[in-house]
């Protein structure tokens, strides 16, 4: 008998909103229970680069696994490509819930691709935004300026569990981690 199809946690929210920190908080928290993953990105961005732990290609080894079809679903922002790999259909078709760090831009297409896919919006005041962004070292002061009033014009999308992180790490984390947590029993006999 093929299992329930897996939910997509689908993290989602404004650069320096800390998506990156809860999520590393909430993967070395969570209990292995078999039912929850977290799937990593395909950046064409350097390994080094800071921020979370994804794979990174170049741009022609990004286009080329595109166009081979690896991609579940693959989106442009910021100047750099992004990607979750098959394996994260496979994950979900085998009734897992996958978590993933995902884009607001590719939101609809991977609302369509995904049915259960479950928004999680993470906000932070401005201030935290503009340390966090400042602190990272990537973008330039103008480019920074950009992202804070880019971030100003955002809502989250309907149905989105939204968790404030301008606080401790621990705080928002905690709050992650009861999100994810609260469905793992529907997996049980």
């Amino acid at each position: 008998m093929k299992p329930e199809p897996g939910a997509l946690w689908y993290v989602i929210g404004p650069s320096g909103a800390g998506k990156d920190s809860l999520l590393a908080y909430a993967r070395a928290r969570l209990p292995p229970s078999g039912r929850l993953v977290f799937a990593h990105r395909y950046i064409t961005r350097p390994a080094d680069a800071g921020g979370e732990n994804h794979v990174a290609l170049s741009l022609e080894e990004f286009e080329q696994r595109e166009r081979s079809g690896c991609f579940a679903l693959s989106w442009r922002r910021h100047g750099l490509a992004y990607g979750l790999g098959m394996e994260v259909a496979l994950w979900l078709d085998q009734g897992l819930d996958v978590v993933v760090n995902g884009s607001r831009s590719a939101l609809p297409l991977a609302a369509r691709r995904f049915p259960g896919l479950r928004p999680v919006w993470i906000v932070a005041s401005p201030a935290a935004l503009a340390a966090r962004l400042a602190g990272r070292g990537r973008e330039s002061p103008e480019r920074v300026a950009q992202r804070l009033e880019e971030a100003a014009a955002l809502t989250p999308p309907p149905g989105a569990a939204v968790l404030r992180n301008d606080g401790e790490l621990a705080e928002a984390g905690e709050r992650l981690l009861r999100l994810l947590s609260k469905d793992l029993g529907r997996h049980c006999p």
